[in-house]
């Protein structure tokens, strides 16, 4: 009777190692990467935001030209170079995401304990 229960041990210690093994596997190669690319969304959503920010505001800005009477010529051209500096400031943060998502230490988990925490986290905490 011993030796059917450390067969049953042995049998239980299998399955929960190839189940580990599973579940290592499936963070490693679809879950992160799952996550990555939910942190790419992310960024771009923000991006896209804060250049439709800056856009509207000089939206507003031609508007207000505009209502005090200014021609149209006047107003074609600050909207202009308005829209043109958004872009211009915007392509120029371009660079500094990419490198950021090219980090992945920056995205990846780590382990403290029994909370998992995000890298960033811990960066932003260090930071303050």
């Amino acid at each position: 009777m011993r030796a059917t229960f450390e067969m049953t041990e042995a049998h239980q210690a299998r399955v929960l190692k190839t189940i580990e093994d599973m579940v290592q596997s499936l963070e490693r190669n679809h879950i992160r990467k799952l996550q990555a690319q939910g942190l790419v969304t992310n960024e771009l959503e923000k991006f896209q935001d804060r250049l439709t920010r800056c856009t509207m505001h000089c939206n507003d800005k031609a508007r207000d030209l505009l209502d005090s009477g200014a021609k149209e010529p006047a107003v074609r051209a600050l909207m202009e170079n308005c829209v043109g500096s958004c872009v211009d400031d915007h392509v120029n943060l371009i660079p500094s995401m990419t490198q950021t998502q090219r980090e992945p230490e920056l995205y990846s988990t780590v382990r403290r304990g029994e909370r998992t925490a995000d890298a960033r986290d811990i960066l932003d905490s260090m930071l303050q």
